[in-house]
This record gives C-alpha cells, sequence and structure tokens, in this order.
C-alpha cells in the first residue's frame, strides 16, 4: 500500500499507527503541506480535497483518517481497533472523535495560515489559539478516559491511535499537560509500542 501523507500531519501520523499496528507493508509518498504540494493536480486528481492522508490499496484509494482506519480495521480484523460491543464501540468513537472531529480540524495547518494572512493573528495568538483548543478537548478526554491501560480497553485501539498524534501536537505546541495524568499515562504505554514509535513524526523520512 501506498500512503500519501506528511511527517507532521496528525491525521497521517494516525493511519502510520494503524498499518503498523495491522502489521501491513506499506511506502510514503510525502506530499509536503508547507509549500502545497497537495494542491498539485496529480494530487487533487486522487484526493480531490487536497488533504493528506490518502492511502493507495492497489484497487483504489481511500482518504480520511478515520475512514481509512474503519476500513484498515474491517478488512484486517486483528488486532481490533474496536470494542466488540455495541456499547463500547461507541464510547471509543466518541473519544476517537473528540480528537479527530472536535481538536484537530481547527488547529491544522491550513486553518492557522487563515489566523494568520486573513485576519492578522501574530504568532503567540495562534499557539495560544491551538492551546486553548487541544486543553478544552483534553479536559473532557481526561474525564471521559477508562480505568484501562489504553482508551480502547486493554489494547490500544481507535481512540489511542486518535490520542497519540494529538499528544505530540500539544507538546510541539507547548502545552502544560500536568492536568491530563490519565491521557499521558496512556501516551506513555503506547508510545512503548514498536507500532507508535515507528510512525512517530521524528522517524518519518521526510522529518525536517
Amino acid at each position: 500500500m501506498i500512503l500519501h501523507d506528511y511527517w507532521r500531519s496528525s491525521a497521517a501520523y494516525r493511519v502510520r499507527i494503524g498499518l503498523n499496528l495491522k502489521d501491513i507493508a506499506w511506502k510514503s509518498a510525502p506530499r509536503d503541506l508547507r509549500t502545497g504540494e497537495q494542491r498539485a493536480a496529480d494530487y487533487l486528481a486522487i484526493a480531490p480535497q487536497g488533504l493528506v492522508p490518502a492511502l493507495d490499496t492497489g484497487a483504489y484509494v481511500l482518504t480520511q483518517s478515520l475512514a481509512i482506519l474503519e476500513w484498515l480495521d474491517e478488512t484486517h480484523p486483528l488486532p481490533a481497533f474496536l470494542p466488540p460491543d455495541a456499547a463500547g464501540r461507541a464510547r471509543v468513537r466518541a473519544m476517537a472523535q473528540a480528537i479527530a472531529v472536535d481538536i484537530h480540524p481547527i488547529n491544522n495547518l491550513r486553518v492557522l495560515k487563515v489566523l494568520k494572512a486573513d485576519f492578522g493573528a501574530e504568532q503567540p495568538a495562534i499557539d495560544a489559539w491551538v492551546r486553548h483548543w487541544i486543553d478544552e478537548g483534553f479536559a473532557a478526554l481526561e474525564r471521559m478516559a477508562p480505568d484501562t491501560p489504553f482508551l480502547s480497553g486493554d489494547a490500544p485501539g481507535l481512540a489511542d491511535i486518535c490520542l497519540v498524534p494529538q499528544w505530540y501536537n500539544a507538546e510541539r505546541f507547548e502545552t502544560d499537560l500536568a492536568p491530563y495524568p490519565r491521557l499521558a499515562a496512556v501516551v506513555s504505554q503506547a508510545r512503548a509500542l514498536p507500532a507508535f514509535a515507528d510512525a512517530s513524526p521524528d522517524r518519518h523520512s521526510d522529518a525536517g
């Protein structure tokens, strides 16, 4: 499989983790978001939104990280990203979406560029914006987190796959993470696993 990604994209980071957890061989096709490569005509032909990630399965191209992760779970059932019961699946999806739908979209690069270019926001204000929404989301997740090793249960799953990249972003923007000890414990355990460690932006071939 070929993953069109960017080394520091949270959404692409999620899919790298998912592919690694499923032990699926894949290759990176980097798209540098800083230079606008994601808006090139050849890429828009396969990913009309001009966003990363996009996963070329060999048969078709998938976009949107959560959709890709659920496809991976349906086509490669083990290890499962979601619990076996309906209530458990809803709970894990809720935590994943609290990150991927509520925190991440208003803090991604294209939004921050608009804040600066169209609304005149200076970098300190942009950094404060990012931290505000991370804090609001993490405060809720800290309350939602179950008393299990991972957000998804005894093994990492969809919610953990979303949490670790967002935690990386929180660190980048120097967010005070002390108020979130339960989340910190989950992140620490996840990062100790090769599937998460190998997907880290710092280990990406385009890092820098």
